[in-house]
């Protein structure tokens, strides 16, 4: 039993380091996207980077937040206070609308107005080629692809010359 105790352990450990692994590669990729979409001068790079992984940071927080309130939100849809979870949820919307106003403009304050708008395509771009990596299995996902999924997109099931039975 204290084996299997342990060996849990290991496993979860070994869950998050591979986690935060993934979490770092994926950073250090959207970095170099975001450096060559953007083509900053080493000047512009020592200004952005601090003033970005700010406001990354800051939509990490308001992401949980909002995650946080729908999830409280969805398990008390049939309780009392309902009108205050709704409330909570829709303010913490709010808060990461504001948390993206702000960051516009913080980043006009260190780059030119065009390479700001560069750099909101350049993070929907990266944001797609993600989704799209993930939906092909990515590297290091073998048996993920769409075809491999159990009920999942991309699963191509033939037409069957049997009557349906419904």
């Amino acid at each position: 039993m204290v084996a299997g105790f342990a060996l849990a352990q290991n496993n979860k450990q070994d869950q998050k380091k591979a986690g935060n692994d993934w979490r770092e590669r994926v950073r250090a990729e959207q970095v170099a996207f975001i450096t060559s979409e953007l083509d900053l001068t080493e000047t512009e790079a020592q200004a952005f980077w601090p003033v970005y992984n700010d406001i990354q940071k800051q939509r990490r927080q308001a992401f949980h937040a909002t995650g946080e309130a729908f999830k409280a939100l969805s398990e008390g849809v049939d309780g009392n206070n309902v009108d205050a979870l709704l409330n909570k949820y829709l303010d913490a919307r709010k808060a990461s609308e504001k948390v993206e106003a702000d960051a516009v403009v913080r980043y006009k304050k260190v780059l030119p107005v065009s390479k700001v708008a560069k750099l909101l395509l350049a993070e929907e771009k990266f944001r797609q080629n993600q989704i799209h990596r993930l939906g092909q299995g990515g590297p290091g996902r073998p048996g993920n692809a769409p075809g491999n999924r159990p009920g999942g997109f991309g699963n191509k099931t033939q037409p069957s010359n049997e009557p349906s039975t419904k």
